[in-house]
């Protein structure tokens, strides 16, 4: 219990950059959707898109690497040898892009505004070169640091958006002027949505030159192979599943009729930000729950441990799930332009495919304490596939819905082939029975209260809280020895 203490204060400092940052950026959707409308909205979501699978190849699974091989090797020459390797590749990359920029631009249909591929370009290589330094300050327990910086870089972003899509524009109409900058300034344009990332993705660097203080610059090519060799199944497991996270926007921009299809990406795409709650959750685990899986691999009990971990996750990710359903009549609002609420039926959708990919990112420690992440790559292929050949199939008939249900069936086939092929390798002692009776509660529960009492909070939320009591009854010994004082 005491480990599972240690992972649950990780968690929570990482959750709190985490977390918090994304619901900071949560709240930029009703700036975005309200100044900018449903097509211009889609745009942004199409190039985030392709930013987040290319953020994908640039890191090329250094991350997962750098954590194996630091708890086998020590801190000698590891995070120099990754650092050097993606402070590379990342100039490679940039000179490459820079150089090609107005054909990339055209390739995904942004020929008239190169100057945004040109943003994100420098955006994708500052933040390549911050994933090293960020995993050194997790693996030296340096939550708090960590944290600073990532609020940091959230904070400036959301400041810089609010100054230049707010006050700026307010501050001209008022007579205010900007010399030379003042037609540039007067309206917002999405421009300025980049150009707040950039700034803030160069602050982040700076922030981090103190983290090599006291590394030993030993580029270490031996164990550069051996960390490309480890790391390539984790890039190839990141390539599908990007395609499983990010590639749905981009088949909807290319398939449906161009005079509709950046309006749809728009509506799916502010729908999809209601699912955030739940990948907030997802991604604080990810972040304290990893370091702690390697580092708790050679102990005696690291099984049931892991069972441990899996239970709180769940019911943790069902009481989000209901919280959620039983809310959306009042989420709905953060979404300020009314005409995107048409999409509000695939929150739901989408929630039970996020509640899968958390599942199924719990079921991963099998392979990666184990070096065998060619397994991890296997069944991202698995549900890329599926991806790819649902939205082919789908949006056709069903525009973003098909989407949803394809990201759904990618996400459960991932989780479910995981479990069955983990447990033969790796037997964890999962509490299948509280698994699925907090789960099938959870989504019973959440779908009737949508279909039959939509709207009613009082209803909604006082089954919520009978179904939180439920678990801290099953869950009552476990949380006394949690929250216990040490002797």
């Amino acid at each position: 219990m005491a480990t599972i203490k240690q992972l649950l204060s990780q968690t929570a400092i990482y959750g709190l950059s985490s977390v918090l940052g994304r619901v900071l950026n949560f709240l930029l959707v009703p700036l975005y959707t309200k100044v900018f409308d449903k097509v211009q909205y889609g745009e942004v979501i199409i190039l985030y898109s392709y930013t987040a699978i290319l953020n994908v190849f640039l890191s090329y699974g250094m991350e997962t690497s750098f954590f194996n091989f630091i708890n086998k090797k020590g801190n000698k020459s590891v995070f120099a040898t990754a650092f050097i390797s993606l402070l590379s590749t990342s100039l490679a990359f940039l000179l490459f892009a820079i150089t090609f920029n107005k054909s990339i631009s055209s390739l995904i249909s942004f020929e008239s505004h190169p100057q945004y591929v040109n943003y994100l370009i420098w955006v994708l290589v500052f933040d390549a070169i911050t994933v090293i330094p960020f995993s050194r300050l997790r693996y030296l327990n340096k939550a708090f640091t960590f944290a600073t910086i990532k609020l940091t870089n959230i904070g400036l972003f959301i400041g810089l958006n609010l100054l230049l899509i707010i006050f700026i524009p307010k501050l001209i109409a008022s007579g205010v002027s900007f010399g030379e900058f003042t037609s540039v300034l007067a309206k917002p344009s999405l421009s300025m949505i980049f150009i707040s990332n950039l700034i803030a993705s160069g602050v982040t660097v700076l922030m981090l030159i103190p983290t090599f203080k006291g590394v030993d610059w030993n580029f270490d090519k031996q164990l550069w192979r051996k960390m490309l060799k480890y790391g390539w199944p984790i890039l190839i497991a990141g390539t599908a599943g990007i395609i499983n996270e990010s590639m749905d926007k981009v088949f909807l921009s290319e398939m449906l009729p161009s005079a509709i299809a950046k309006g749809e990406v728009g509506i799916y795409g502010a729908n999809y930000k209601i699912s955030i709650f739940m990948t907030l959750f997802i991604q604080a685990f990810r972040m304290g729950v990893e370091p702690f899986f390697f580092a708790k691999a050679k102990d005696k009990d690291a099984k049931e441990t892991y069972a441990y971990v899996m239970n709180f996750f769940v019911a943790i990710m069902a009481m989000i799930f209901l919280f959620i359903m039983v809310n959306l009549d009042l989420f709905k609002h953060f979404i300020r332009n009314k005409e995107m609420w048409v999409g509000l039926d695939v929150v739901p959708i989408l929630l039970l495919a996020n509640l899968s990919l958390g599942i199924y990112l719990s079921l991963s420690v099998w392979y990666k304490v184990n070096d065998k992440t060619k397994y991890g790559a296997l069944f991202s292929i698995i549900g890329a596939v599926i991806t790819i050949v649902l939205n082919i199939w789908l949006i056709p008939t069903m525009s973003y819905f098909g989407s949803a249900w394809a990201t759904l069936a990618a996400y459960f086939s991932m989780m479910v082939i995981s479990y069955f092929v983990g447990q033969k390798h790796y037997h964890i002692p999962y509490n299948i029975k509280k698994i699925v009776l907090y789960l099938g509660t959870s989504i019973f529960l959440g779908i009737i209260i949508h279909k039959l009492f939509y709207g009613n909070l009082i209803l909604g939320n006082s089954i919520l809280v009978l179904f939180v009591i439920m678990i801290a009854f099953f869950e009552s010994s476990s949380l006394r020895s949690i929250f216990a004082k040490d002797k």
